[in-house]
């Protein structure tokens, strides 16, 4: 029994931990548009980066870029540069910082801000997750962007 007890605890300060980890939207540290430090503390997921890739319903990447690599998901837009050789082109922190928030490296861009809380007005509530009345929810979580970030950084042709 005592030692249950302790492992409980030992697994929720792992979780309070890891919790405690996580950088905030109104936090996070830009630098010439790159974000250096992981949002979480921790590595993203290559493969869940590419489901919310190609998933319409959470990134929807898709709706404004095209990936060769996600060919099976249908209506790949035109309007954002080809996703192609992202891993080539920019490093993990400045695809971390143009995923959180693009407009930190790209002023005039139409790409959304994934990971903002502030500074703008977004009309209705659908996309933006169950945060407590009144506030505000980045479109992405920390984690998401971790993984979309781990999944972009593969993208090296």
């Amino acid at each position: 029994m005592r030692t249950f007890g302790i492992a409980a605890v030992v697994t929720g300060l792992a979780a309070f931990s890891a919790q405690a980890e996580t950088i905030a939207p109104t936090a996070v540290g830009y630098s010439d548009g790159a974000v250096e430090q992981s949002l979480t503390g921790a590595s993203g997921d290559a493969a869940r980066g590419r489901e919310i890739v190609g998933d319409k319903g959470t990134g929807n990447c898709v709706a404004c870029h095209q990936v060769t690599d996600l060919a099976d998901v249908p209506w790949h837009g035109e309007i954002g540069p080809m996703l192609d050789g992202t891993g080539a082109r920019w490093s993990e922190a400045e695809l971390r910082g143009i995923v959180s928030n693009a407009k930190m490296m790209f002023e005039g861009t139409m790409m959304p801000s994934f990971y903002k809380t502030e500074g703008f007005i977004r009309p209705g509530d659908g996309y933006t997750g169950k945060a407590p009345e009144g506030e505000i929810e980045p479109i992405l979580s920390a984690q998401q962007i971790e993984d979309v970030v781990a999944y972009l950084v593969t993208l090296k042709e």
